[in-house]
């Protein structure tokens, strides 16, 4: 039986879409801006490695408190290898079907584990999305796994949840299902790297 089959979403493609983005990451793009206001590559990947091994332990029913804020400087020179093995982590541990029962805990927020799983996917998916837009790659996400995630997130407020989405961004006639998507959960999806001034010659 497959694992869409048993439970609500299956994490194995989005990772493996953030898996190959983190293929096409240079060394010099660390410090690029990417849609998280006041976030570089840097910081937006160490924040991946903590909502990994957060949301892997809510699955697990188990509380982790200790994960600091995401920071250019905490990201381990060893991310490369580290960053893939936990969002590995992440997407089996959400195939188990007793990850989507009862209540869970992640950033120190507790909610119905169902709920959980869903914010976790769409964290995957938008932060998949901000990479790949930060470092000039393509991004591509299932349309029923948007489909879900666009149900669920229409149910938030229109002024976003601090700490989780921003406030819903208004769409044009001819929005994408990710765009719709990227939309409720605070992103614009004509969002660009700013572009580099020209240096001059002294």
């Amino acid at each position: 039986m497959a694992v869409a089959d048993r439970v609500p979403l299956d994490f194995d493609p989005p990772v493996r879409v953030l898996r190959a983005l983190l293929l096409g990451v240079d060394n010099g793009e660390l410090a690029n801006p990417t849609p998280c206001p006041g976030w570089t590559v840097a910081t937006l990947l160490d924040h991946l490695m903590g909502l990994s091994v957060a949301f892997t332990q809510g699955a697990h029913k188990r509380v982790d408190d200790s994960a600091p804020e995401p920071s250019a400087h905490h990201l381990t020179r060893h991310w490369r290898s580290r960053l893939p093995v936990l969002l590995e982590d992440l997407a089996t541990s959400w195939k188990d079907p007793a990850a989507w029962t009862g209540t869970s805990q992640a950033g120190g927020v507790t909610m119905p584990a169902a709920a959980l799983g869903h914010v976790a996917m769409t964290e995957v998916i938008m932060h998949g999305w901000d990479l790949a837009r930060a470092t000039g790659q393509e991004y591509f996400a299932d349309p029923r796994t948007l489909e879900i995630l666009i149900e669920f997130l229409a149910q938030g407020p229109a002024e976003g949840t601090p700490g989780l989405f921003g406030p819903v961004v208004p769409l044009d006639d001819e929005a994408t299902l990710l765009d719709h998507a990227l939309a409720l959960a605070g992103r614009d999806s004509r969002w660009r790297p700013p572009r580099r001034r020209p240096a001059v010659a002294a």
